[in-house]
């Protein structure tokens, strides 16, 4: 059975299923829908090849304690599908932090996942979750960005 990405709706749900499992994440179910010559970036890396996109699932899962994914929008023009997302993530020594990003989803002619990009401030979202850091780290920011 080929597996192939039909809409946005069916993008959603496959992602979705991702991180609300008990436990750790869980991506063997996404993961045929992805192109050999994926190419994978974020704010932190980029990635070429399924396998290094594996690699990357890998380390992600062994770095989660719990990690759920919330898609609150989703928009899609003809090979292109976005996802607004909510990650809430669970650390040791800290509270659970949400990360609110998007994601640009790109499907070759057959309908894999040749291209994507995650869009987030990472830092941010985390410290804003910490004491007295979170403000200190945005007032910084304003000053100098804002």
């Amino acid at each position: 059975m080929e597996h192939t990405i039909q809409s946005k709706e069916q993008l959603k749900d496959l992602w979705t299923n991702i991180y609300n499992t008990e436990g750790k994440p869980d991506w063997s179910h996404i993961l045929p829908y992805y192109h050999e010559d994926i190419l994978f970036r974020d704010s932190v890396q980029i990635i070429h090849g399924i396998e290094e996109f594996k690699a990357m699932t890998e380390r992600l899962i062994a770095r989660s304690n719990d990690l759920k994914m919330e898609i609150n929008h989703t928009a899609q023009n003809d090979n292109t599908i976005f996802l607004e997302w909510e990650m809430t993530l669970s650390f040791k020594k800290y509270p659970n932090s949400s990360i609110y990003g998007s994601s640009r989803v790109t499907l070759d002619e057959n309908g894999k996942i040749i291209e994507q990009r995650d869009y987030y401030d990472l830092w941010g979202d985390i410290f804003d979750n910490i004491p007295r850091f979170g403000k200190a780290y945005r007032k910084f920011m304003h000053k100098k960005f804002g």
